[in-house]
């Protein structure tokens, strides 16, 4: 066997390097999607009483912008906040909406800002038979925390999905 030149050497380290960059940032974002937001605490006081407080790497940040500015007929609800309140939740899905690579390379927002209508959302959930989601004790796609118990701490682990009968 011959011994290596030099610049074969260094492409070689160089291709090593790289690929071992490329592990490292790949494996930040995929516990950075699931890492949940760092709380704020007027997030699930508001929103939360109404309906699971999502995520906001679940959606992009115009998504979060959009339902933001229209909470007087949030989905056929007027869920209105006081000026400030609005203004301190809407910063902070603006900052922590998802980039996840998930979210991010979806060529469009979801319609109507639906978290259930994201092409991501339908791909995962694509195993699951429309009659599932009319169960009693499921009654929506919407409602994450029927089947996955850690929903309102941000965690979707599929290992611990629990689909009521």
């Amino acid at each position: 066997m011959s011994a290596l030149r030099p610049a074969t050497m260094q492409a070689l380290l160089i291709a090593c390097a790289l690929l071992a960059s490329a592990t490292v940032l790949a494996e930040r974002e995929r516990r950075s999607a699931r890492t949940p937001a760092p709380a704020l605490p007027a997030y699930p006081k508001e929103c939360a009483a109404c309906h699971t407080a999502y995520p906001p790497g679940l959606l992009p940040a115009a998504s979060w912008q959009r339902l933001m500015t229209n909470l007087p007929r949030h989905f056929g609800t007027d869920a209105s906040l006081d000026a400030a309140t609005t203004q301190q939740i809407a910063a902070w899905l603006a900052q922590h909406a998802g980039t996840s690579r998930r979210v991010a390379r979806e060529p469009m927002l979801p319609p109507e800002d639906r978290i259930t209508r994201s092409a991501w959302f339908q791909r995962e959930h694509d195993e699951v038979p429309a009659a599932t989601w009319q169960r009693a004790a499921i009654q929506s796609p919407s409602n994450c925390s029927a089947c996955h118990a850690g929903a309102a701490q941000g965690n979707f682990d599929e290992h611990s999905i629990r689909i009521p009968r």
